[in-house]
């Protein structure tokens, strides 16, 4: 059963479709991370605003040329002209201003969510990943954060620059002609309406077209990872049919996204420039009247275009701000997640020196994904200091979930694990793990320098200390061919070392790691003989003076073990040496028969 915080964390994988609850509500976790540049954010708004108003003047400049030159015959138009290079001047310095500050503001803001949603998942258990597919989050750090970007950097600005001139407009409406702008103003609710009536269909429609998109990212990175297994079972026509599958589910909808963007921003520009060509036709009587100037109708012309440019403007604005808030709530759930493994308020500390004991007391123990299918059962095991305890079984017995349980990547639901005496739940996740080498059976090796993926045991460790790691190895000789030496790039997954190396990289880590509790995890399985013998001979000098956890396969390594522990349907059904449970045939003899064939002879 999972905890509280795991439900709250798992809700990420809920309903999809499910309409947001925050609307653009959720825009203040991006108002959160800009508002930490109060300096740039101010320089960005004054250049839009005087951007804003550069360009409402020329609409009055305009009445003023032609009120005072043109109409009144034969006026000098020169010093129009001029005010008129002022303000492409102004117009220009500002526009550029605004564009750099926004922009900057834009890619600042999307790192510091980047880094704060990536420091979030750290901390998460991995119980989180396995009902959180690691491509989607990845795809959410990317194209959810290119959205956000996108309305940091330019929506936003255009928003407010077309209120402001909007705002400005209507106001310098008012002072040329109060009647006609009136007009105007009854018009707005009409076009407002089909605005919020057709952005709430809207916002589901593109919180839906961005998970699509996370889908393609996912099948994506699904299948480049186990392109040789695509290949090999010549299922690439099937794969390209999932792929394509999923790219027209996110073009159907994105297909509603635009139709509803297209038939919003219709219908508000078709009734704006509507409005506006009804009073401009009423203003043209009017000078027709002569109780309007040239100037003022032409002011009144310019004006109201820019006016219906800035509210037809905002239809398009409406829309990405409704994608944006989509994005951040989807952020904002990787934000917020609570990690289910936590420390305590007052973590318990270990005794000093080390003394390498491990146990586990009455042990009850189910997946969060598998709630119904318990992984250990009354499971009691205590390993002594500097013991050498090897655990076999069949598939599904429950041997790996030690290791899980023993790093505390997971809490069992019954019964407790001490380490040192303390009980991990009263410990600090970090402090236990600082106690514990593991070696996986998968290796995992950073797409980095073969220095750093040697560092990952300790990471201050000196030249002279990694050679000295890679050396008890047996790791220096392949490792001082490569061409830049330490320096060399190791490739996506090590791709430049074979097996056995990159298992004996993982061997000088642990080294490094100078833990008195080592877990191994068949790290030898899928080796050939000559690379087993050297990783084997690795393994005697990293297990030498350490409490030592085998999930064994090999032979040679459940001969080595002080003991032996049969495991199956997550309990312990044998115990002894290796002579003794051949002698019992029981669960391990028969183990034993289907794995080691003739090498049960005793030792």
């Amino acid at each position: 059963m999972a905890t509280t915080s795991d439900q709250s964390a798992l809700s990420v994988a809920a309903d999809k479709d499910a309409p947001p609850r925050r609307k653009l509500g959720s825009l203040r976790m991006i108002w959160h991370y800009a508002s930490n540049y109060p300096v740039q954010l101010i320089v960005a708004a004054v250049a839009l605003g005087i951007a804003a108003l550069a360009t409402l003047a020329i609409p009055y400049q305009f009445k003023e040329m032609i009120d005072s030159g043109f109409v009144a015959g034969g006026g000098d138009v020169s010093p129009h002209f001029r005010f008129f290079y002022v303000i492409v001047v102004v117009l220009a310095v500002a526009t550029a201003l605004r564009f750099y500050f926004v922009s900057w503001l834009g890619e600042r803001t999307v790192a510091d969510i980047r880094q704060a949603v990536q420091k979030n998942l750290l901390r998460l258990a991995p119980g989180f990943f396995e009902e959180n597919r690691p491509s989607e989050i990845a795809s959410r750090m990317t194209s959810d954060t290119t959205i956000i970007e996108q309305v940091v950097g330019t929506t936003v600005s255009v928003a407010l620059r077309n209120m402001v001139m909007g705002i400005g407009g209507i106001a310098y409406l008012f002072s040329l002609s109060p009647k006609l702008t009136g007009g105007i103003l009854i018009g707005i609710p009409v076009i407002i309406m089909p605005i919020v009536l057709l952005g709430r269909k809207l916002q589901n429609v593109s919180r839906s077209s961005q998970d699509r998109v996370a889908d393609i990212g996912a099948t994506t990175s699904e299948q480049l990872g186990a392109m040789k297994i695509v290949q090999a079972f010549g299922q690439e026509s099937r794969e390209a049919e999932r792929f394509t599958l999923a790219v027209e589910n996110n073009f159907a909808t994105a297909k509603r996204r635009i139709r509803l963007r297209a038939v919003m921003t219709a219908i508000v520009i078709g009734l704006l420039f509507g409005a506006i060509t009804t009073l401009l036709w009423y203003g043209a009587a009017g000078v027709a009247a002569g109780t309007i100037t040239g100037g003022t109708i032409a002011a009144f012309v310019l004006t109201g275009g820019l006016v219906a440019g800035a509210f037809g403007a905002l239809t398009e604005v409406y829309g990405d701000l409704l994608r944006a808030a989509g994005a951040a709530e989807r952020l904002s759930e990787l934000l917020n997640a609570e990690p289910s493994i936590a420390p305590p308020a007052r973590p318990r500390p270990f005794p000093e020196p080390p003394v390498g004991t491990l146990e586990f007391a009455h042990v009850e123990f189910r997946y969060p994904t598998r709630p119904d299918a318990p992984a250990l059962h009354d499971f009691s095991l205590a390993i002594r200091p500097r013991e050498t305890v090897a655990i076999v079984g069949p598939s599904g017995a429950g041997k790996s979930t030690l290791f899980q349980l023993a790093e505390r990547f997971y809490d069992p639901q019954g019964g407790e694990i001490l380490l040192d005496g303390v009980p991990l739940t009263a410990a600090d996740p970090a402090d236990i793990r600082a106690r514990i080498a593991m070696v996986p059976q998968e290796t995992v090796i950073f797409a980095a320098s073969a220095r750093d993926n040697l560092r990952y045991g300790n990471w201050n460790a000196s030249d002279d200390e990694l050679w000295d790691a890679a050396r008890a190895a047996n790791a220096e000789e392949f490792l001082r061919k490569l061409p830049d030496g330490l320096d060399t790039y190791m490739g996506e997954g090590g791709a430049r070392l074979s097996g056995g190396q990159r298992q004996r990289v993982a061997i000088a880590r642990a080294l490094l790691r100078r833990a008195p509790l080592l877990l191994l995890d068949e790290a030898t399985s899928a080796l050939d003989a000559e690379s087993e013998k050297l990783v084997q001979d690795a393994l005697e000098t990293l297990m030498h003076d350490r409490t030592t956890v085998v999930i064994a396969h090999r032979l040679a390594t459940v001969r080595a073990a002080d003991r032996i522990v049969v495991m199956d349907e997550g309990r312990i059904v044998e115990e002894g040496c290796h002579d003794d449970l051949v002698a019992a045939d029981g669960l391990y003899a028969r183990l034993a028969r289907l794995q080691f064939q003739d090498k049960l002879s005793p030792a």
